[in-house]
């Protein structure tokens, strides 16, 4: 258990949900444009396209995670 953890009174599942989504969400949101435009930029429309790919599967588990941790929140499993 992580010391960040210690005091939240969150199940290791709940707390492993909301770090999933805490990582995926920084790649989304601080990274991957920056990622598309230099391979824009060099002119690697192989790298766009795998960059935009992946971009799009990280949409997808951080919509996935979301859905979890309200269902977590729904269920009341947040408190511990």
């Amino acid at each position: 258990m992580s010391s960040d953890k210690k005091n939240t009174n969150l199940s290791n599942s709940t707390y492993n949900v909301i770090s999933a989504m805490g990582k995926e969400a920084d790649f989304l949101y601080s990274a991957v444009d920056k990622y598309i435009q230099d391979a824009q930029s060099d002119g690697r429309q192989n790298l766009v396209d795998l960059w935009n790919e992946i971009k799009k599967d990280k949409q997808n588990h951080l919509s996935r995670l979301r859905e979890c941790l309200q269902q977590e929140a729904k269920d009341q499993k947040l408190s511990g």
